[in-house]
């Protein structure tokens, strides 16, 4: 479009038009040197033009005619930032101003040219300030070049570098591009904000696949991948259509997501995680093979702006591994309650063996009450954990951690050394009474990652306390089948004095054949016997309870062993129990987990029901 004599109308950024520079005799040049410069300007195979000071074409080039679809002749007068685009955006508007102000030498941009034949060139523009006579200003010399080889080359490179190979989807790379973009604040957005303002994530992995990689190999695993990619391809865009799409991308191995950019609530994305989980059942075909898996999906939506890239993909990672945990081949929402029972397991893995040294952990006593009398007889040590965060916590609430990561070990022997030198405390400020024993409980892992029986042995002599009033818990499950070290532990313990009793007894494996071979002293019946029990308040009692309850007793007296019932809460629970002929009791009818203090006061007592 040309222009009037009057310059271009004022834009952004654009300097003051100005009144054509005075040619002082030191700037002119020969004319043949004239019709020197324009003749190579003319000839020049790269498009170029010179702009005045004003914006406007002054000359231009025949390669820029022909690159415009135009005459050159028609150019001067016109406004080079209309010829080149540059006032798409306020940034290359501004610097353009500035060179032809004379404030700065040189701009270059990249623009997408439209070529007379219908095609689109990309162009690499350049703006070079020139001076005018006497060091005024004089312009800018304008140049166009086609670099349209280059960016496809560089649209085919970035296009490698962010998608897989086995499957062509996006990749990681390109995923966490898009997924930034979508948690973008809209004030952020060069476009509008999502109609939604949700996102959400359906992240999955193939259950089975390491299987297919190690049988088949792994040539049969990637066309699998390929195979799986093109139906979670399909279900996005079946369950897209609506909101625009979703993308689809291989994260790594057998690891898959379906980002939804514009989420419309957790339905959407329950529902896209059910139509995957139906469409990754049906049988694959791969080079003349049926083959089948399933996938676990983690399926996590909430506001874009209460999410971020890192805290997104951690919430569904945790939610891929509650799916697996679950069971497999299902999808799991996210759940901010089950998150925070996690977090507040980790909180507790990541302190627990500096809160031993630190000294957080605590015993409560137990009492053991012989039925026949109701006289204490021992008590069972009960760890707690005085938490600086949480409070005290019940054994149930770290013990486990402390098993799977090892750190038992440290708790079980300072659990063990502060209850034998409390129960010889006991022992020395009342000597005119029988001594309790204190029963101890010992994980597992205690049999196999210390030497417990050099531990007991340093405790004993250490507190001057008996081996016999000592008595090591452990659970049925975990001695069951025992053998090799752990028999060998169990046995040498025994040997030397000190009391073996099986911890829940009924509730395991229901063997019965490892009573002959452990040295176990003592059977603790679980409580879940004793419930069955109840007779007040009209509530019927259980005759099977009893009578298995019966047998387990005179088995275990027939085998040299004595009972103690646990979970007695009720006089009637403590009379048909002591009828049968159980030894001990065990129960809040007696009394709660208590200090070293009260369990004092009890002894050679007969405690009061709770």
């Amino acid at each position: 479009m040309s222009q009037t004599s009057e310059g271009p109308a004022s834009r952004p950024g654009e300097p003051p038009a100005a009144g054509p520079p005075t040619v002082t005799e030191r700037d002119e040049v020969s004319p043949r040197e004239l019709r020197d410069y324009r003749a190579a300007f003319r000839a020049a195979a790269l498009p170029m033009a010179v702009v005045d000071d004003r914006g406007q074409v002054a000359r231009a080039n025949d390669a820029l005619g022909a690159l415009l679809g135009t005459h050159p002749a028609s150019l001067p007068g016109r406004r080079a930032a209309d010829l080149v685009d540059l006032a798409a955006d306020r940034r290359t508007w501004q610097a353009y101003g500035e060179v032809l102000a004379g404030t700065r030498s040189r701009l270059r941009c990249t623009r997408r040219l439209k070529h007379p034949d219908g095609r689109s060139v990309w162009a690499e523009v350049t703006v070079v300030a020139m001076a005018g006579p006497a060091g005024g200003r004089g312009g800018a010399l304008l140049s166009v070049e086609d670099v349209s080889d280059r960016h496809d080359l560089q649209l085919r490179l970035r296009h490698l570098r962010l998608h897989d190979p086995v499957t062509r989807l996006p990749n990681r790379t390109l995923f966490f591009e898009r997924l930034t973009t979508a948690l973008e604040t809209p004030t952020c957005q060069d476009g509008p904000p999502p109609r939604h303002g949700r996102v959400g994530l359906c992240y999955l992995d193939l259950d089975g696949f390491k299987a297919v990689n190690d049988t088949l190999g792994h040539h049969v695993g990637d066309r699998l991948l390929a195979a799986v990619a093109g139906r979670l391809t399909d279900c996005a865009e079946a369950y897209g259509r609506r909101t625009g799409g979703h993308l689809v991308a291989r994260l790594g191995g057998d690891e898959f997501a379906i980002l939804v950019e514009d989420s419309t609530g957790t339905c959407q994305l329950t529902e896209l995680a059910g139509a995957v989980l139906d469409a990754l059942a049906r049988p694959f075909e791969v080079g003349g093979q049926r083959l089948t898996v399933s996938a676990s999906i983690g399926v996590v939506e909430r506001p874009v702006a209460d999410a971020t890239p890192t805290a997104l993909m951690q919430a569904a990672d945790t939610t891929l591994y509650w799916a697996k945990a679950d069971g497999r081949g299902r999808w799991t929402l996210f759940d901010p309650e089950r998150n925070a029972h996690r977090m507040t397991r980790q909180a507790l893995s990541s302190t627990l063996r500096a809160a031993v040294e630190r000294g957080e952990f605590t015993l409560e006593y137990q009492p053991l009450v012989g039925m026949a009398d109701e006289v204490v007889r021992g008590v069972e040590a009960l760890v707690r954990w005085d938490h600086p965060r949480f409070g005290m916590l019940a054994p149930h609430r770290f013990v486990p951690i402390a098993e799977e990561d090892g750190s038992i070990v440290q708790l079980g022997r300072w659990v063990l050394r502060t209850a034998c030198r409390q129960a010889r405390r006991w022992q020395l400020d009342h000597p005119g009474e029988p001594a309790l024993f204190i029963s101890v409980n010992v994980a597992v892992r205690q049999l196999w990652d210390s030497d417990l029986v050099a531990d007991v042995a340093e405790v004993l002599a250490e507190t001057g306390l008996a081996p016999g009033l000592l008595q090591l818990e452990l659970t049925e499950s975990a001695v069951t089948g025992s053998a090799g070290r752990p028999l060998r532990v169990l046995q040498e313990l025994s040997d030397r004095g000190v009391r073996i009793a099986i911890d829940d007894f009924g509730t395991g494996y229901s063997n019965l054949a490892y009573l002959s071979r452990l040295p176990v002293s003592v059977l603790k019946l679980d409580g879940s016997f004793v419930r069955g029990f109840r007779q007040e308040e009209g509530a019927r009692s259980s005759p099977a309870d009893e009578t298995i309850v019966e047998a387990m007793v005179q088995l275990a007296h027939r085998l040299g062993l004595t009972v103690t019932a646990e979970c007695v809460e009720t006089s009637g629970q403590a009379e048909r129990l002591r009828r049968i002929g159980c030894d001990t009791g065990q129960g809040w009818l007696y009394s709660r987990a208590v200090t070293p203090e009260r369990i004092a006061e009890l002894i050679g007592s007969r405690p009061p029901e709770a």
